[in-house]
C-alpha cells in the first residue's frame, strides 16, 4: 500500500495537468493550463519554479536533455528548458479556436497523442490526435468531449482514453508493431458515482492509476478493469498522475481549485497543489518524442 501522501508543491493552481517526469533533470514539470504557467520541481519539492508561457500549454513530451514538446492551445511547440523559450512546430484545429488541448503523452513508438476539446466543455467539439515523427498529425477519433486518459500498456497492445464527459475508461486496442487502431471497448466506468475518470497512467505491472475528478481519489485498476485499489487524497479535484523519481516508484498528481467555492475551499486548503506518494510498483520511463533525422537536424540546435 502507498506510503504518506506529500504535499511536494504548494502552488494553488487552478488547473494542474500534464505532470512529466525528466529523468535527465531529475524533476518534474506540470502546467497550470488556464495560467498559462509552466512549473516544475525535484521529487522531494525541491528545487521548485515557474514561469509564464506564451501558449495555454496542457501536456509535454520529451525529447532531450534540453527540451521538450509542449501541446497548447493551437499546436505543438518546442520549448527550450535553457533559455525557456517556446517556438511553433506544428499548427493544430486552426479553424476551431474555440478548443484547447487536454491530455496527453507520447506512445511506445515515440508518436505524441494529444486530445482537443472546447474551452467551455461543449459537448463533441474535441478530438483525439496522433503526431508522428515527421510532424504530421492524424485524426483517430472524433466527437469527444473532454478526452483524458491517455496512457499505454507495457506490452504495447492498449491504449486508454476516458472521455470525462462519460464518465467511462476505453481500451483502444493497438497492433503491438505498428501502433495502428484495430478496436475499441469499455475499459471502466463511475457513472452513477461523483468521481469522474480524468488523467491516467500505466506502472511496470500493467495497471491503470487513474485520478478521478471530484472522487478525492486515485484508483488502481487492473487490465481487466476491475478495482484493485483506492488512495484517498486531500483533495476534491485531483486531475493526473504521474510516475517519477529516480526509482520511478514515486507516484505524482496534480490537482485544481477551479470552480471550488470558498466553503470547499476551506476543506482542502492545498487544492491545485502536487503530491507525492510512494508505491510497491514502479512506473514506466516515458518514451521520447522522435523526429526523424531530417526533421530534427533542420528543427533543432
Amino acid at each position: 500500500m502507498p506510503r504518506a501522501i506529500e504535499l511536494i508543491g504548494d502552488v494553488g493552481n487552478r488547473l494542474g495537468e500534464g505532470p512529466l517526469w525528466h529523468p535527465q533533470r531529475g524533476l518534474l514539470f506540470w502546467f497550470d493550463i488556464l495560467d498559462a504557467r509552466l512549473h516544475w520541481c525535484a521529487a522531494d519539492g525541491g528545487s521548485i519554479g515557474s514561469h509564464p508561457l506564451d501558449v495555454m500549454a496542457s501536456a509535454a513530451g520529451l525529447i532531450d536533455a534540453n527540451t521538450l514538446l509542449l501541446a497548447a492551445e493551437d499546436g505543438f511547440y518546442r520549448y527550450d528548458i535553457r533559455d525557456r523559450a517556446t517556438s511553433l512546430l506544428v499548427s493544430l484545429e486552426a479553424d476551431t479556436p474555440g478548443n484547447r488541448s487536454n491530455d496527453g503523452r507520447c506512445d511506445p513508438w515515440g508518436r505524441f497523442w494529444i486530445g482537443t476539446m472546447d474551452r467551455q466543455a461543449v459537448r463533441d467539439c474535441g478530438a483525439l490526435y496522433v503526431l508522428g515523427a515527421d510532424l504530421r498529425h492524424q485524426r483517430l477519433k472524433e466527437n469527444l468531449t473532454i478526452p483524458n486518459s491517455i496512457a499505454f500498456s507495457p506490452d504495447r497492445c492498449r491504449a486508454y482514453l476516458s472521455d470525462s464527459a462519460e464518465q467511462t475508461i476505453f481500451v483502444l486496442d493497438l497492433d503491438p508493431e505498428t501502433g495502428a487502431l484495430l478496436g475499441e471497448r469499455v475499459f471502466a466506468t463511475t457513472k452513477g458515482e461523483d468521481a469522474v475518470p480524468d488523467g491516467s497512467v500505466v506502472d511496470s505491472e500493467g495497471y491503470l492509476w487513474n485520478a478521478q475528478w471530484d472522487g478525492w481519489r486515485i484508483v488502481r485498476y487492473r487490465p481487466d478493469g476491475e478495482i484493485d485499489r483506492i488512495v484517498e487524497l486531500p483533495v476534491q479535484r485531483p486531475t493526473c498522475p504521474a510516475f517519477g523519481g529516480p526509482d520511478l516508484c514515486t507516484l505524482f498528481v496534480t490537482s485544481s481549485r477551479e470552480g471550488l467555492t470558498d466553503a470547499e475551499l476551506q476543506n482542502q486548503l492545498a487544492a491545485g497543489g502536487v503530491f507525492a506518494f510512494k508505491t510497491e510498483v514502479s512506473g514506466l520511463p516515458e518514451t521520447p518524442f522522435r523526429f526523424t533525422i531530417a526533421q530534427a537536424s533542420s528543427s533543432y540546435r
